[in-house]
């Protein structure tokens, strides 16, 4: 058995680089694959994003332009961009991965090359090793989402919100066409407020629970849990 297994021993370690140049050169082609594959779901990131920007931008335009249209498409478009997010924070959870490959590599090998510091040994080759071949999300899906509306989905959230208020309190946005600058009561905003067989005081406390919601998920804490309990990466 082991006489049949020695040429595959041999021919596997013939492919491994053995010298300090073959290292090198398989280190900067390997360096390149995880920034090209950083890269690309950096680029879809910013597409959920700016399609987000979009949908923002196109349901403003349309709630906004005309007192025919319902303050409903401003909710739509919370929902749309909610889902958005959560397409993003997934999508971010696989780029974090590649980051820190990426960031390992800068950080233990170029960095020292660059500008070295006396008494630093990180065995870093193990912790690239160890994560090649168990993948593993270094930040949970709560984490990725409250970081994603922390930085770009909360100003989002709270434009739409800024316009959904200014629709149902301003008479000239609604489609009666009546005059005036604002609303004169509560009893009047709770009407303009109604969807559908919804009353108004429903859906304004739905509005109000959604982004206390918002609020808190932007200002949570972040998990403390060890990265390996946050799920493999299905590549």
């Amino acid at each position: 058995m082991q006489e049949a297994t020695k040429p595959d021993v041999l021919q596997q370690s013939a492919l491994l680089p053995l010298t300090s140049t073959e290292i090198v050169n398989t280190m900067a082609h390997y360096h390149r694959a995880e920034m090209a594959r950083m890269a690309g779901w950096r680029d879809r990131i910013d597409r959920t994003s700016n399609w987000a920007i979009t949908v923002v931008a196109a349901m403003l335009s349309v709630s906004l332009s005309t007192p025919n249209a319902h303050h409903g498409v401003l909710l739509f478009a919370m929902l749309l961009v909610f889902l958005l997010l959560w397409i993003e924070a997934r999508r971010y959870r696989f780029f974090d991965v590649y980051r820190s490959r990426v960031r390992t590599f800068e950080r233990y090998y170029f960095a020292p090359i660059f500008a070295p510091v006396i008494g630093e040994a990180v065995n870093w080759r193990q912790m690239l090793g160890e994560s090649l071949r168990d993948p593993q999300f270094r930040i949970s899906y709560a984490d990725a989402f409250s970081r994603r509306l922390r930085r770009n989905y909360i100003w989002m959230f709270l434009i739409l919100l800024l316009a959904w208020v200014l629709k149902i309190s301003t008479p000239q946005l609604q489609a009666e066409g009546a005059t005036g600058g604002l609303v004169s009561s509560l009893r009047e905003v709770l009407r303009n407020a109604a969807l559908g067989p919804l009353p108004g005081w429903l859906i304004m406390l739905g509005v109000a629970g959604f982004y206390g919601w918002l609020l808190y998920a932007s200002l949570r804490p972040y998990d403390d849990a060890a990265e390996g309990s946050l799920g493999q990466v299905h590549v």
